[in-house]
């Protein structure tokens, strides 16, 4: 499932769609826009995603850092837009068990198998590209970043992963 095209003025679009039930599981980390909340992973980056009985997704990120040693770093995800599923919320921060510092995870591109994604924010200030499997296929990356472009991300803010 392909994003629209977006004008480049305002938000991404999502995907018309995503399957949840096919979305969860295990994905690895390609490509992403550097960010603080990540600099101290190294490699092997990745993103398990599992349903909860109340209908959120647990989220469990981990890599390794430059040490060697892993980081986990748990969280929940919230469906925002319930029509298409492409519109989540996550959040690492709970307190007293009240999840705190929302931040906005919309799915703006799909492989139709569901073999890579392209997560983004309204802001475009956060990037991700996923993939199923530790290697994406060139084929498969050269329309990730071309989704990328598309909806208005420079590509050259991202940098590749080593998984």
């Amino acid at each position: 499932m392909k994003a629209q095209t977006s004008n480049k003025i305002g938000e991404p679009v999502t995907v018309d769609s995503v399957d949840l039930s096919r979305y969860v599981g295990k994905w690895y980390e390609i490509a992403k826009i550097p960010n603080s909340f990540q600099k101290k992973c190294a490699s092997n980056t990745t993103a398990t995603y599992v349903f909860r009985k109340d209908g959120n997704i647990d989220v469990i990120n981990r890599c390794i850092e430059k040490n060697g040693s892993i980081s986990e770093a748990k969280g929940i995800a919230r469906i925002v837009n319930k029509k298409t599923n492409a519109k989540l919320e996550v959040s690492f921060v709970r307190i007293f068990g009240i999840s705190l510092f929302w931040g906005d995870y919309w799915i703006i591109g799909l492989d139709k198998n569901y073999n890579y994604a392209v997560v983004g924010t309204p802001t475009r200030k956060y990037g991700w590209i996923l993939s199923r499997t530790s290697v994406l296929s060139k084929n498969d990356l050269d329309q990730a970043f071309t989704i990328l472009r598309n909806q208005g991300y420079n590509t050259n803010d991202f940098e590749m992963d080593v998984q």
